[in-house]
């Protein structure tokens, strides 16, 4: 392909501040980007081939010949590496492929399968009474995301890893900047090595000690001391779970909110049948699709997608919140139905790397949205929507405040 050509290729991802932050893409986007395969052109000046479809995306989540490794050769990437990312990746098993991140993986999964998630639901519903007393103290008015969307989820992390939430200034500043892509490397790459030492830190002094409850002080007894991992490996483990297990949730949390109070029935039905509430997190999760610049992959061998042969060497980014909009898949797929069966969404991605905390994340949404409506039944945001402000450099998407009133 020319020099000239690639200069012609959509940009990704799209530049639009006026953009509704309900809607993952407006319509002039949609008809540029979908596909089934679309190239584009990427920040960094490659190429990639954007797969907008919900079974092709199926296809590339599912199929052993994308590879998830930052370092592969022809991974998109939406800013360059720092210098040391093989290094600040090690244990992050998202990034890893085949019998490596099964063996990470692995030592996760029953940590977060649903019948334990099911039994620290009392540890959930306790933070949510602290954080919707803490939002009825500071007003009306206040702000959704400071005093509940953002330190819920935090706290519930914090606690099932055995992190001080003291310490959550320090962990979800840099955690921001580390999922923010106009951030320069070498501020990526500070970011990064201050978490690391923190987490080092709380990790040495966990082994000293043997009563602690807590994730990390298992996996320390039941991994590290035997041998089956290292403690830089925990350490990226840690990382990788501390930064997903708050942001995604409180970004969710925020727009959740903004969306359900704009048509007060939907809000008030969580109030009066919470039953409905696991089938309406689904839709939410299906509707509002927060990772908005896609999956990303890079090729290992040719395969063909959507009828495009995509060649070992190119990279490839599975668009999950177009995917979650395909009319093939979903009924007025643009509409939110608090009553569709959802089940079908790709949110938490598919395949092997499929978010493996999307039954914790579930139990927050769904509690925390039931409980709110019960106390708050006259909550409504105080803001239009192109006044909030939100956060479209982040690889997760999201809202900076919520105004509200009651």
């Amino acid at each position: 392909m020319t020099q000239s050509t690639e200069t012609e290729l959509p940009h990704w991802p799209p530049v639009n501040s006026a953009r509704n932050p309900l809607t993952p893409l407006d319509d002039a986007e949609r008809q540029r980007y979908a596909g089934p395969v679309t190239r584009v052109l990427l920040p960094t000046g490659a190429t990639a081939w954007l797969v907008s479809r919900h079974a092709e995306v199926r296809q590339v989540l599912r199929h052993p010949a994308f590879s998830s490794d930052l370092n592969r050769p022809g991974f998109p990437l939406l800013r360059p590496l720092p210098p040391e990312a093989t290094r600040d990746f090690r244990g992050a098993f998202l990034q890893m492929d085949g019998a490596a991140h099964i063996r990470l993986r692995r030592m996760l999964t029953a940590e977060f399968m649903i019948k334990n998630v099911r039994r620290i639901e009392p540890l959930i519903h306790r933070t949510v009474d602290e954080a919707l007393a803490e939002l009825a103290a500071t007003g009306p008015p206040a702000d959704l995301v400071s005093t509940v969307a953002l330190p819920l989820p935090s706290k519930v992390i914090c606690h099932l890893l055995g992190v001080p939430y003291a310490d959550h200034d320090f962990f979800q500043s840099r955690s921001r900047l580390l999922l923010d892509r106009r951030v320069p490397a070498e501020q990526l790459q500070q970011a990064a090595q201050e978490l690391r030492d923190y987490l080092r830190s709380l990790i040495d002094a966990k082994r000293t000690r043997n009563g602690d409850g807590d994730l990390l002080s298992r996996l320390v007894r039941e991994r590290v001391e035997p041998g089956e991992l290292d403690v830089d490996e925990l350490v990226g483990m840690a990382l990788l779970l501390l930064i997903a297990g708050h942001e995604t949730t409180a970004n969710m949390l925020g727009l959740s909110v903004l969306l359900l109070t704009r048509h007060p029935g939907r809000y008030t039905l969580l109030r009066d049948r919470p039953d409905l509430a696991p089938g309406m997190v689904d839709e939410l999760l299906r509707y509002l699709s927060i990772v908005r610049n896609g999956l990303f992959r890079a090729a290992t061998e040719d395969v063909e997608i959507g009828g495009r042969l995509i060649r070992a060497g190119e990279g490839v980014i599975a668009l999950i919140s177009l995917a979650n909009r395909d009319a093939e898949v979903f009924d007025d797929p643009d509409g939110f139905d608090p009553y569709r069966e959802a089940q079908q969404h790709l949110a938490f991605g598919f395949g092997v790397h499929q978010c493996i905390g999307q039954p914790l994340a579930r139990a927050e949404l769904r509690i925390t949205l039931v409980e709110l409506a019960r106390r708050f039944p006259d909550l409504r945001v105080t803001a239009d929507l192109h006044e909030l402000a939100t956060r479209d450099s982040s690889i997760v998407f999201g809202l900076d405040t919520l105004p509200v009133t009651w």
